[in-house]
């Protein structure tokens, strides 16, 4: 004889796995993947729409500008994060795939240069980040640059960069690096060899705050009070700008960048209600918060 007290509570078990069900096929998924420099601010945009649409799940992952742009070619996300902009092999990939990728602008970073807390230096020129950076590049010690670095026995210089997926690798190398290579003053817009290739940001960061002959970059927003952002001249001997939010917003900063989200086509439905909220005040001032620019003007409370 069946119990008729388990046969309610497997039938009401029944009713909420349906009901759960019904909710789930309810709920739009959007798919959001790429640049590290982005991706804690998008986490923060994807909780913060939780309140603006409980029916949308903005699911983010990292992993690179390069990471996104390939899914975007695969036709695998709705969403790429870069930190720098499609090359036209890109382009032409994924619209060969079937996809029609749309640029939209969603801020303004400052490619900050990280050294050890310790180190005297204030200011470096694009031209001395050349040749620390580039490969053939003749500052390979401390001393080279008429530093002495407190705690740098060796006075070698400990570079620290990105994984070549980076978007943020991307734009050094085509900012800082091709331009000296165009002058004569370094190999062909290549890192130099024995770089320390990160993964993310703070990877870099992490690894320049712990070591005081290494000198990295990364976006601003990744600035902790542990170790010093340098100034940076157009010319050596110039006068610098320091990297912030306003010098990447006017641009005289001079390695601000901006920052892409890409969509396939113009964003319509869910995507573009979620598009809009990013660039409205409410999403630009989530991003202003996280130690980015705005795209535009925007009044926070």
């Amino acid at each position: 004889m069946i119990n008729p007290r388990l046969l309610q509570t497997t039938f009401t078990a029944a009713l909420v796995c349906t009901a759960l069900n019904v909710q789930a096929a309810d709920r739009t998924v959007i798919q959001n993947k790429g640049s590290d420099t982005l991706v804690n601010v998008a986490q923060a945009w994807a909780e913060a729409y939780r309140e603006v649409d409980p029916n949308v799940a903005v699911a983010v992952s990292g992993g690179g500008s390069g990471t996104g742009i390939a899914a975007m070619i695969n036709g695998t996300v709705d969403i790429a994060n870069a930190s720098r902009q499609m090359k036209d092999k890109e382009i032409k990939k994924a619209k060969e795939s079937g996809q029609n990728p749309k640029e939209n602008v969603v801020g303004y970073d400052a490619l900050a240069v990280f050294i050890h807390k310790d180190n005297p230096a204030t200011a470096l020129s694009l031209d001395q980040l050349a040749q620390v950076f580039g490969r053939a590049g003749k500052a390979t010690k401390w001393s080279d640059l008429d530093l002495k670095v407190p705690g740098c026995d060796s006075d070698e210089i400990v570079v620290v960069s990105r994984q070549n997926n980076s978007g943020t690798y991307a734009y050094f190398k085509e900012a800082v690096l091709e331009p000296a290579a165009d002058k004569g003053m370094i190999a062909k817009g290549s890192f130099r060899q024995g770089t320390l290739d990160m993964h993310g940001s703070k990877d870099v960061v992490d690894l320049v705050e712990k070591t005081p002959c290494a000198i990295g970059y990364s976006g601003l927003a990744y600035a902790t009070d542990h170790l010093k952002m340098v100034c940076i001249a157009q010319e050596t001997g110039g006068s610098c700008v320091n990297p912030s939010v306003e010098t990447a917003s006017d641009k005289s900063y001079p390695i601000a960048r901006p920052l892409f989200m890409y969509t396939n086509g113009e964003p319509t439905g869910e995507i573009k209600k979620y598009m809009d909220w990013i660039l409205s005040d409410a999403g630009q001032c989530i991003l202003l918060k996280k130690g980015y620019a705005p795209a535009k003007a925007v009044s926070c409370s």
